[in-house]
C-alpha cells in the first residue's frame, strides 16, 4: 500500500511539473471526467481531452494549414457519421477501418472517426505492395479503407479480393471526381452530425515491421498515467508547446508520438513526406521544442551539406526523440555536436511499448546504447535456460512493463517467462545498467561452429568513413552451414572502397570468422516507410 501511494505521488508530481496537468475551470473538469467514463483511456481519448482543455488551441498543422483541437473533434464526428451512412448497411457495424495515409489531417480524422465507431483502426504501412496489403486486410477482416490517392494502384488487389470493399480517398492533389467518396467530402456532407454511441470502445491495431516476414497485427490497450510519467521523466515533453512529428504515424513509434502530443495538448506539426531540410525548417519556423523521428531521418539530416545545416539553428529544440531501428553512432554524435545534447533514443516494441531510453549523457558515453529502463518497466537478460546472466554477457531480453500486450489479432502468442515477455531481441547490460541491443534472437548465425551476431559486424563496417549504410545478414553455406554477407551503400562523393578494403577493415577489429565472406555494393539499402531495412528484399536473400 505504501509503495502504491508513493508511486501515485510521484506520478502526480511528474504530470504537474511537465504541465500535463494544469488548473482549469470546474466545468472543464466535469467534462473531462465524463469523457473518461465514456471512452476510458484508449489511444485516442487524449484528443477529446485536449479539445476540452484548449478547444481553440492549435492541434495540428500540416501542408494545408492549421486545425484546432475542437475542429479535429468535429471533423472526426462528421466522418464517422459519414462512414456509418456509407458503409454501415443493414445495421452492420463498421468493425475494422483500414487506414493507408501519410502524415496529414486525414490520418488523424480517420483514426478519431474509428474511435467514435467503436471499431479497430488498422494502421497500414505506406510501403506495402498490393498483395501484401490485401493479405493483411483479409486477415484482419477490414472491409473499409481510407487511403491517399497516390496509393490507388496498391489498393487494386484488395479491391479484387474483398467483396463490397468501401473505399474513401484521403489526400488528393486534384479535385475528387463526382461519385467518389473522400474524407473531406464525407466531412462536408455530414458536418454537425455524430454517429450513435458505440457498444464497444475503439482500438488500434499496430502492425509489426515485417522486415523479414508478413507483418502481424498487435493490439495494446495502452498504459495509464504511470507509464506516461515514466516516459516524461526520461524525455522532456512539456504541455501546450509544439512538436514536429516526422516519424510515420502508421508505425508504432510515430503513432505513439502523436498520441503523447495530444495527451500533452502539444501542437503537432507534420508534413506528408519526409525531407531533411524541410524538417529543420519546420522546427525553426514553428519554434518547436520537440522533434520526433526514426533514426534514418537523423542520418539523412546529418548528410546535408554543412552550408545547408548552417541555415538552421534549432535553438528552440529541447529534445529529439528517435526509435524504430538502430541509430548510426556517427550521426547521433554529429547532430549533438552541432545542435546540442538533445537526442533521446528509445528502445520500443510494438507489443510492449516504450522499454528504455538513452538520454544524451548515455549516448555521449556509448552512442549505440538503448539506455536504461523507464520507471515501471523491468528488464532481464537471460540465457537459453531462462537464468539471469551477468553484466556484459549477451542473452535474451525479457520485458515486463506497465502497458499490457493484448495479443496478436491472428491468434499467435508471445512467449513469456515468469511473467516477463520474451522480446525476441538479444542484448547485454553494462555494469551501470545500460542496455545494448545486439540483434534479433533469430539473427545469430552459426558459421563453422562459431556463433556470430551480424550487428557487431555492421557496427564495424558502419564506422568506415566511406560507408553510408550497411546491413549484414546470414546466408546458407554448404561448407560452413551459414556465412555472413554484407550489403553496403557508399557515401556520396567518397572514393569507393573495394571488397578487400572492407574485409581488411573488419579483420583488423574483429575475429577472422566474423569477416563477411560476401560484400555486395548497392546504391541504397531497401527500407520500409519507417526506415527499417527490408532484409527479404536484399539480392540473394531468401524471403
Amino acid at each position: 500500500m505504501l509503495h502504491r501511494i508513493r508511486t501515485q505521488l510521484w506520478v502526480f508530481k511528474v504530470l504537474v511539473t511537465t504541465r500535463m496537468l494544469v488548473l482549469m475551470s470546474p466545468a472543464k473538469y466535469v467534462r473531462l471526467v465524463r469523457i473518461l467514463r465514456e471512452q476510458g483511456t484508449n489511444a485516442t481519448t487524449s484528443f477529446a481531452l485536449a479539445a476540452v482543455r484548449r478547444p481553440h488551441g492549435t492541434g495540428l498543422v500540416d501542408e494545408r494549414g492549421a486545425l484546432t483541437w475542437q475542429e479535429l473533434q468535429d471533423r472526426s464526428a462528421a466522418l464517422a457519421a459519414g462512414l456509418v451512412a456509407t458503409a454501415g448497411a443493414d445495421d452492420a457495424p463498421v468493425e475494422t477501418v483500414a487506414i493507408l495515409c501519410r502524415n496529414h489531417r486525414g490520418f488523424v480524422d480517420a483514426l478519431l472517426a474509428n474511435s467514435r465507431l467503436g471499431g479497430s483502426a488498422l494502421l497500414l504501412n505506406t510501403g506495402f505492395s498490393g498483395p501484401q496489403l490485401a493479405d493483411v486486410m483479409e486477415r484482419e477482416g477490414a472491409r473499409v479503407i481510407l487511403y491517399d490517392e497516390e496509393f490507388a494502384g496498391v489498393v487494386a488487389d484488395a479491391r479484387s479480393r474483398i467483396d463490397g470493399l468501401v473505399e474513401v480517398l484521403g489526400w488528393t492533389d486534384s479535385p475528387v471526381p463526382a461519385g467518389v467518396l473522400s474524407i473531406e467530402g464525407l466531412i462536408a456532407a455530414h458536418a454537425g452530425q455524430a454517429p450513435p454511441k458505440p457498444a464497444t470502445r475503439g482500438r488500434v491495431v499496430l502492425l509489426t515491421s515485417g522486415t523479414t516476414g508478413t507483418p502481424k497485427g498487435a493490439r495494446r490497450s495502452g498504459g495509464g498515467a504511470d507509464e506516461l510519467a515514466g516516459m516524461l521523466e526520461m524525455i522532456p515533453w512539456r504541455g501546450e508547446e509544439t512538436a514536429v512529428v516526422a516519424a510515420p504515424m502508421f508505425h508504432a513509434w510515430g503513432f505513439g508520438q502523436l498520441v503523447i502530443a495530444a495527451t500533452m495538448t502539444t501542437t503537432v506539426v507534420t508534413r506528408r513526406k519526409f525531407d531533411p531540410e524541410a524538417t529543420l525548417a519546420l522546427v525553426d519556423e514553428h519554434r518547436a521544442t520537440g522533434l520526433s523521428v526514426v533514426p534514418v531521418m537523423l542520418e539523412r539530416i546529418m548528410e546535408l551539406p554543412p552550408a545547408v545545416l548552417d541555415r538552421y539553428s534549432l535553438r528552440s529544440l529541447r529534445f529529439v526523440s528517435a526509435s524504430g531501428s538502430r541509430m548510426k553512432p556517427q550521426s547521433v554524435i554529429a547532430f549533438m555536436d552541432r545542435f546540442g545534447d538533445v537526442v533521446h533514443n528509445s528502445y520500443n516494441a510494438t507489443e510492449a511499448g516504450q522499454i528504455s531510453v538513452a538520454q544524451p549523457a548515455d549516448l555521449r558515453h556509448a552512442p549505440d546504447t538503448a539506455g536504461r529502463p523507464v520507471r515501471g518497466t523491468l528488464l532481464r537478460v537471460v540465457d537459453d535456460n531462462g537464468r539471469d546472466v551477468g553484466p556484459e554477457v549477451v542473452g535474451r531480453i525479457l520485458v515486463r512493463g506497465a502497458s499490457p500486450f493484448d495479443g496478436y489479432t491472428a491468434g499467435a502468442e508471445k512467449d513469456f517467462i515468469d511473467g516477463y515477455m520474451v522480446s525476441g531481441d538479444v542484448g547485454r547490460l553494462d555494469a551501470d545498467g545500460r542496455l545494448y541491443v545486439v540483434g534479433r534472437d533469430d539473427d545469430m548465425i552459426v558459421s563453422g561452429g562459431e556463433n556470430v551476431y551480424p550487428i557487431e559486424v555492421e557496427k564495424v563496417l558502419g564506422a568506415h568513413p566511406a560507408v553510408r549504410e550497411v546491413v549484414v545478414v546470414g546466408v546458407d553455406d554448404e561448407a560452413f552451414g551459414q556465412r555472413l554477407a554484407a550489403y553496403v551503400a557508399v557515401q556520396d562523393g567518397s572514393e569507393a572502397p573495394t571488397v578487400d578494403d572492407l574485409k581488411a577493415h573488419v579483420r583488423d577489429r574483429l575475429a577472422g570468422y566474423k569477416v563477411p565472406r560476401d560484400v555486395v555494393f548497392l546504391d541504397a539499402l531497401p527500407r520500409n516507410a519507417s526506415g527499417k531495412i527490408m532484409v527479404r528484399e536484399l539480392p540473394g536473400v531468401a524471403s
